[in-house]
């Protein structure tokens, strides 16, 4: 693939004496689905960190659509982790004071929409995931796989070109992270958005294009048959 909307290109970061990347690369086109596989400790959330432009690399490029993101100002970082990039972690990690529905519309509400106009969108979101029955319901108060699918409803209401998931199913059941995964694969397919996934189950990773697997914070690129 050639039109590539992500590349990092042989990134290292350190942590004090340790090592968490060592030369790693990897590219994501548009639409694109990349499975970021590994044993625990070998890297790849921190490659993911680098290449969402959580954290800057030690060394080594990240180009988003062409533009260097280490180079962008921690504003501009921002406003593309609000807008263009969107986020799925293993826990979910929303606001436990807000409603879903008020977790779904948090990135329109940064971004400056409206309140009527961001929960209407986020309740629209919420019916797409299958978890419209939450809206009212704080995170503590809906099962682990409803909160993840309002996670990925949050993730996905600023209809973003990348979507970073981090052991998206990594806290669920077999049959919840099925569920989860369905959705947030079919959901960025309709609007057309690319998805780094970082997993270590083979099952998860069997909803990628590609695989990108880490080990001692290098790279392998594993191309999958179709």
């Amino acid at each position: 693939m050639t039109d590539h909307l992500l590349v990092g290109s042989d990134l290292t970061m350190s942590f004090g004496q340790t090592k968490a990347l060592d030369g790693a690369s990897m590219t994501v086109g548009r639409g694109e689905i990349v499975a970021v596989m590994g044993p625990s400790g070998s890297g790849k959330s921190t490659l993911l960190h680098c290449v969402a432009g959580i954290v800057a690399p030690t060394s080594g490029s990240v180009l988003y659509d062409g533009q260097e993101l280490t180079a962008m100002t921690d504003k501009r970082r921002s406003e593309l982790r609000r807008s263009e990039f969107g986020f799925v972690f293993q826990f979910g990690q929303l606001v436990p004071e807000l409603t879903c529905l008020e977790n779904v519309a948090l990135p329109l509400r940064l971004s400056g929409i409206p309140r009527g106009q961001a929960e209407q969108t986020a309740s629209e979101w919420l019916v797409r995931l299958e978890v419209e029955a939450t809206a009212d319901k704080r995170p503590g108060e809906v099962s682990g796989g409803q909160g993840q699918r309002v996670a990925v409803a949050r993730a996905l209401v600023t209809r973003p070109k990348v979507i970073f998931a981090d052991e998206p199913t990594g806290a669920l059941d077999s049959l919840n992270g099925e569920q989860v995964m369905r959705l947030l694969v079919d959901t960025a397919k309709e609007t057309g958005a690319a998805i780094v996934l970082v997993t270590h189950e083979p099952r998860v990773a069997a909803y990628s294009d590609r695989e990108v697997v880490v080990r001692d914070g290098r790279t392998r690129q594993v191309e999958l048959v179709p």
